[in-house]
């Protein structure tokens, strides 16, 4: 997979344009969750645009490339989890709230993590349904893996842990 090199420029238009699409808060938040647990279905099904899906936040601003970079090596995965974070932090800095998958070192406000037969469920429907990318039933080990590492937050640094999006969600904005 090819990943472009990536440098540091003004970003100022790539927010105020995600300003147009999104709103704006007094403050910023990141919910973590691995893949499959309908972070993207909740977006895609707000009624007021408050939540931006953290993969067409890093997709637009370069740091995800196109195609399954998360079947790639540890060392391709925690590069472009690290470009994302640069991208997260700044969105939250601007007022944006976000979820996602992708993290390496920034500190999250939230994790979701579904007990695991609900999970797996969640992987086979989209699957079997509106299939928008991520995680497949072919790849539960690597979602069990990642549980393992986003459970670290909770035990290293306190980040509460949710069993749903919508616990989540609810838990930071009232």
């Amino acid at each position: 997979m090819n990943i472009n090199p990536v440098v540091f420029q003004d970003g100022e238009s790539t927010f105020q344009e995600l300003g147009h699409k999104y709103i704006k808060h007094g403050k910023g938040f990141f919910i973590l969750a691995p893949s499959g647990t309908g972070k993207t279905y909740f977006c895609q099904h707000q009624t007021e645009k408050h939540w931006i899906d953290g993969d067409d936040l890093w997709i637009e601003a370069g740091a995800h490339p196109d195609g399954p970079w998360w079947k790639e090596s540890l060392e391709v995965i925690n590069r472009i989890d690290q470009r994302s974070d640069v991208i997260t932090m700044e969105a939250k800095t601007q007022g944006f709230w976000i979820m996602g998958a992708s993290n390496f070192w920034l500190l999250p406000d939230a994790i979701v993590i579904p007990d695991w037969e609900t999970h797996k469920k969640y992987i086979v429907e989209r699957e079997g349904g509106n299939y928008d990318g991520g995680a497949t039933s072919e790849d539960h080990a690597q979602v069990q893996s990642h549980i393992e590492f986003i459970k670290k937050w909770n035990t290293d640094y306190g980040v509460p842990v949710y069993s749903s999006i919508n616990e989540a969600v609810n838990s930071l904005i009232y």
